[in-house]
C-alpha cells in the first residue's frame, strides 16, 4: 500500500500539486457522507495517503462531500485514473465542477473566510466528540422550492428515506417528489412546528436528515479497508473487536455479550461455490432459520430473524470473486440496524485481492460443529428412529419431538408428528418430502425368547457420527419390573441418544423400541434399560393409519450384516 501511495503522489506533484483553484478546474470527488464526524475522519484518512491536496465541504441537506483538488480536466481525468488502478480511491469517485460545494470543512476554515459566519471551525477532536450541521438561513417558500430544486436524484432518495424513517411516508423510494413525498413533508413539518407548506427548506432538510443519522451516533462509525480480502465498508468499530481471520471470513466479534456481529466475506468462486456458500450460510447459528431467502446466479441476499437476533447476509459473485458481508443484530433495535445496514450497503467497496482457501493456520480451536470459527446451528435435542414404511414414516419417542418448533430426519428432511401416545411414549412421523428408505423396520412376529441377544441401534453421539452405532446385550425379560406388559427389560448399556431407536433380534426383526432412561417413575441400574415391544408399536401405526410390515422368518446374522441393516433403518431424529 505504501508503495502504491507514494507513486500516487508522485504523478500528483507532477502534475500541478496544490494548485489554487482557478476559473476551470475541477476535482475528484472520492466520498459523500450524511454526517460531519465521519466526513472528517474520511478527509484525514485519505490526508495520511494524500497529505497536500484533500479538501471536505458542506454540500447542503446534511451531506458533505471529500475530493482532491482543484486540477485542470486533462490533469483530473489522469490522476483519476491512476489512482484507481492503484486501489487508492474508490471506482466511483467522479469529476466534479465544485458547484455544488458551500463551507468548507477539512483541512479546517481558510483564514481569508474566517469572518462568514457559515464557514466551519472545529478541531479534528471537537468533530469527533460532537458533530455538528453547518448553521443554515431559514428560506422562504420560494427559495427552498428552488434550493430543493438542485437537489441530485441521490440526495432526493436520502429525503424520502428520512421521511420513512420519521414514520411520515410508506411510498416509493424513488426520488420523485409526488404528492405523497409533499404530504409526507407536510406531515413532518405539522408535527415539528412549522408550517406546512409540503416543501422543506434547507434548514429542515438539514434538521431531518440530522435525526435520520443521528442513530449511528456511538457506533464508532469508521471505514475499514481490508486489503487482503479485497473489501472496504464502514463498520461501527466502537462494538465490534477483531478482525479474526478464517476463510472465507473475516470476523468482527462482539465487543459485549449480546451485541452486534460483523461477517466479511471473500473467496475466490464461481455460481456453484456460490450456491454452496449459500447452503453453508444456512446451518450457523449467526444466520436464523425463519426469513425471506432470495438466490441469482450471481448474487444472494438471507434475511434470518429469531427471538434474539436479526441478521442479514449479502454476497455477490464478480469476475470469479465472491465477496459479501453478514451483520449481525439483536433484536428490538432496528431502527439502528437498518440504518447501520443501509450505510454499510452504501459503503461496500470491492478492492483487489481475495482470502485464499487455507491461507490460514487453522489451529487447536477447530471443532467439527464450527465453520471458520462461526458456530453451526445445533438442535435443542436429538434422538434415534426408525423407518416403518417405504414412504418414510418414522417411529421414535414422544419425549423426542415434545416442544418443538422443527423436526428434522438425519438433519436434512423436515418431519410433522403426525401421531403420539404420552402413555407409551411413542410418536408417528411424516417426512414433509419424499423419501426412500434403504430399509424399513419388520416387527417380530410373537413374544422374542428370554436370554436372546439384541441389538440397539442409534444415535448415542447426535449427529457426529455418520451412521448409526449398535450397542449387543440380551433380552432379559418380556416384562418391566413391575410386571408391565408393553414393556421388554433390557440388560444393554445404552446411551440417551439411543433413545427411539430399534431393538432388533439375532435375524434383524425389530422386538421394540428403546425408551429413555429417565421416562417414568422408576431410576433404573444402568445395564439396565426398557423397550417398547413391538406389538404396541403396530397398535400405534395402525391407528395412525400406517400399515406395519412382519419380518420373514430367517436365521441369525451376524454382527456385520445386523450392521449394515440398522445403516439403512435408523435415522437421526433432531428437535429445533
Amino acid at each position: 500500500m505504501l508503495r502504491r501511495t507514494v507513486a500516487a503522489v508522485a504523478l500528483w506533484a507532477a502534475l500541478g500539486g496544490a494548485a489554487l483553484a482557478q476559473e476551470g478546474q475541477v476535482w475528484i470527488q472520492v466520498d459523500r457522507l450524511p454526517t460531519l464526524g465521519r466526513a472528517q475522519l474520511s478527509a484525514e484518512g485519505y490526508s495520511e495517503q494524500l497529505p497536500d491536496d484533500v479538501a471536505g465541504y458542506y454540500l447542503g441537506s446534511g451531506w458533505y462531500a471529500v475530493a482532491l483538488g482543484p486540477f485542470s480536466p486533462a490533469e483530473a481525468e489522469a490522476v483519476r485514473a491512476n489512482l484507481i488502478a492503484e486501489g487508492v480511491i474508490p471506482t466511483d469517485s467522479a469529476i466534479t465542477d465544485g458547484a455544488g460545494f458551500q463551507q468548507r470543512f477539512w483541512p479546517g476554515a481558510p483564514g481569508a473566510a474566517a469572518s462568514d459566519p457559515g464557514e466551519l471551525s472545529a478541531s479534528s477532536a471537537e468533530v469527533s466528540a460532537a458533530p455538528a450541521t453547518p448553521a443554515l438561513p431559514d428560506e422562504s417558500p420560494a427559495e427552498a422550492e428552488a434550493s430543493e430544486a438542485a437537489l441530485s436524484p441521490g440526495e432526493k432518495q436520502q429525503l424520502q428515506s428520512a421521511l420513512a424513517w420519521a414514520g411520515v411516508y410508506e411510498g416509493g423510494i424513488d426520488g420523485a417528489f409526488g404528492r405523497g413525498t409533499r404530504a409526507a413533508m407536510a406531515a413532518w413539518q405539522a408535527r415539528n412546528g412549522h408550517e406546512p407548506t409540503g416543501i422543506l427548506t434547507a434548514r429542515q432538510r438539514a434538521d431531518l436528515l440530522a435525526g435520520f443519522n443521528a442513530v449511528l451516533d456511538g457506533m464508532g462509525l469508521d471505514t475499514v479497508r481490508d486489503e487482503a480480502a479485497g473489501i472496504q465498508v464502514d463498520l461501527p468499530l466502537a462494538l465490534l473487536q477483531g478482525p479474526v481471520v478464517e476463510p472465507p471470513f473475516v470476523r468482527y466479534d462482539p465487543r459485549d455479550a449480546g451485541g452486534p456481529q460483523v461477517v466479511l466475506i471473500s473467496q475466490p468462486g464461481d455460481p456453484d461455490r456460490l450456491a454452496a456458500l449459500y447452503e453453508m450460510m444456512q446451518v450457523l447459528e449467526i444466520v436464523p432459520p425463519t426469513g425471506d431467502r432470495q438466490r441469482t446466479e450471481s448474487a444472494f441476499v438471507i434475511d434470518g430473524r429469531d427471538d434474539r437476533i436479526h441478521s442479514t447476509t449479502y454476497a455477490w459473485l464478480v469476475d470469479g470473486q465472491i465477496k459479501g458481508f453478514a451483520l449481525v443484530w439483536p433484536v428490538g433495535d432496528d431502527a439502528r440496524r437498518e440504518r447501520l445496514l443501509e450505510a454499510m450497503r452504501a459503503s461496500f467497496r470491492r478492492l483487489p485481492g481475495v482470502l485464499e482457501p487455507g491461507s490460514v493456520d487453522p489451529g487447536e480451536d477447530q471443532a467439527v460443529d464450527l465453520v471458520s470459527g462461526l458456530q453451526v446451528r445445533v438442535p435443542r435435542r436429538t434422538a434415534s428412529g426408525f423407518f416403518v414404511d417405504a414412504g418414510g414414516a418414522t417411529v421414535t419417542t414422544a419425549q423426542a419431538v415434545e416442544g418443538c418448533e422443527r423436526i428434522t430426519l438425519d438433519e436434512s428432511t423436515e418431519a410433522r408428528v403426525v401421531a403420539t401416545d404420552p402413555a407409551l411414549n411413542l410418536a408417528v412421523l411424516q417426512p414433509l418430502a419424499e423419501l426412500a428408505p434403504r430399509a424399513v423396520a419388520g416387527f417380530l412376529p410373537g413374544a422374542p425368547r428370554i436370554g436372546a441377544e439384541v441389538a440397539v441401534a442409534g444415535y448415542p453421539y447426535g449427529g457426529a457420527l455418520a451412521r448409526p452405532a449398535l450397542t449387543f446385550g440380551t433380552l432379559a425379560d418380556v416384562r418391566g419390573l413391575n410386571g408391565e406388559e408393553t414393556v421388554r427389560r433390557l440388560e444393554v448399556a445404552a446411551q440417551d441418544g439411543d433413545a427411539g431407536g430399534p431393538v432388533l433380534a439375532e435375524d434383524g426383526s425389530v422386538i421394540g423400541m428403546l425408551l429413555p432412561r429417565d421416562w417414568g417413575t422408576q431410576v433404573l441400574p444402568a445395564e439396565v434399560s426398557y423397550a417398547l415391544d413391538a406389538e404396541a408399536i403396530q397398535g400405534a401405526l395402525a391407528a395412525a393409519g400406517v400399515q406395519p410390515v412382519l419380518a420373514p422368518a430367517s436365521g441369525a446374522k451376524g454382527a456385520v450384516a445386523l450392521t449394515r441393516d440398522a445403516a439403512g433403518l435408523t435415522v437421526l431424529v433432531s428437535c429445533w
